[in-house]
């Protein structure tokens, strides 16, 4: 089944050390098209804000209520009713806009998203992604706008650590956690590879501090 395939032809190794988060951050940065309409997820996610080029024309949309957001905001620039969904100081840009919680949804489900970049617990080779819920007993469900991301922007990227604490691969044939979407994660960025998946497998398109053929031993 392509679900269960991983492989690393062409991959490049592209540096000795795996990346950090604020090099991750940019990276992904780098890859959201001029003039997309983004919604970057709570956590990791936020810092892709910081760098991207106000030139290529992005617009940041949080489901809170927001189009138009800038950077994370500090010192004087802190204003606590100007929060994103993570209810972390944001700050705006000139033409932002405000809207009802319900309109900011109806703009996630309704496909007027180009790409979303949220975290996860588990993403399959075939790009089903589990972000919500570990499904342990005493674990406190975050689904939030999730699944609603998931299924309505054009391009779904995460943003995630490779590895689990106990060494486990986070990417896998199949999903053992509750599921927030089928099919629906293009890309998968982590410090040590940036991988793609999708109804053809995953492939690893790059490597940092390891390298490819041994980091496609580590995940099969």
């Amino acid at each position: 089944m392509t679900d269960r395939l991983i492989h690393a032809s062409g991959a490049l190794r592209m540096a000795d050390a795996p990346m950090t988060k604020e090099r991750l951050a940019a990276r992904i940065a780098a890859d959201i098209p001029a003039g997309s309409y983004v919604n970057l997820g709570i956590g990791q996610p936020t810092q892709i804000a910081d760098h991207l080029d106000p030139a290529a024309g992005i617009t940041l949309h949080t489901e809170n209520g927001m189009l138009g957001m800038g950077p994370q905001a500090t010192g004087d620039d802190v204003d606590l009713d100007l929060t994103n969904a993570g209810k972390v100081p944001v700050t705006e840009l000139p033409g932002a806009s405000y809207f009802h919680h319900a309109d900011s949804f109806a703009m996630m489900r309704g496909g007027h998203l180009d790409v979303c970049v949220m975290g996860a617990f588990q993403v399959s080779f075939g790009g089903d992604l589990a972000n919500w819920s570990t499904g342990a007993p005493d674990a406190i469900p975050a689904v939030g706008g999730a699944m609603d991301l998931a299924i309505g922007a054009k391009q779904v990227f995460v943003m995630m650590t490779l590895f689990a604490r106990n060494g486990d691969p986070k990417i896998v044939p199949q999903c053992t956690y509750p599921l927030t979407g089928l099919s629906c994660v293009d890309r998968v960025y982590t410090p040590e590879a940036i991988i793609d998946v999708g109804d053809d497998g995953a492939q690893i398109v790059e490597t940092y501090g390891v390298d490819p053929v041994e980091l496609l031993d580590r995940l099969t």
